[in-house]
């Protein structure tokens, strides 16, 4: 099976400190289209997220997202908020989904989930319930949510349509 090539456009901006310069270059463009979800969305927290996006004029963070499989780790209601403002691509961070840095709780207590469902959900294209997944990511031995690699960037809305 031939791979499909995939459109990734680096970040970079003139206006950043060469230190933010480095944390931009971990983020990328990708299109709407070749992200894959696992999780189905809430549409009241998404039109509240849509009018805060438009009301700004900018999405302030990336979304996480597996390199290898474009599976959505983190960021499913940013990018529905998207889609629907009209926007072709979001920032993304990229990361490793099989690194044993990165582990995956279920939110809610007596769930279970594991990579594997993950993986298989969103490869078949079937959706799990909102808030069903937490991912987690190993910071200097201690274990936080995969959002906290997902520094603010605040890129206008215009560069994402």
């Amino acid at each position: 099976m031939e791979k499909k090539k995939r459109s990734v456009q680096t970040i970079s901006s003139k206006k950043s400190t060469p230190s933010h310069q480095k944390e931009l270059e971990k983020i990328c463009f990708i299109d709407l289209e070749e992200l894959r979800e696992h999780e189905e969305i809430r549409p009241d927290y998404l039109e509240a997220l849509k009018n805060e996006i438009l009301s700004d004029g900018i999405l302030k963070m990336p979304i996480a997202v597996d390199r290898s499989t474009y599976i959505i780790l983190d960021g499913h209601h940013r990018l529905h908020a998207l889609k629907r403002i009209g926007c072709k691509k979001i920032p993304a961070i990229l990361v490793d989904y099989h690194s044993p840095e990165i582990e995956v709780i279920p939110w809610r207590e007596g769930e279970k989930v594991t990579k594997e469902m993950i993986i298989d959900t969103a490869l078949c294209g079937r959706r799990m319930p909102p808030k069903t997944s937490k991912h987690m990511i190993r910071v200097e031995g201690e274990l936080k949510h995969i959002s906290c690699i997902e520094m603010f960037i605040n890129i206008p809305l215009d560069e994402l349509k």
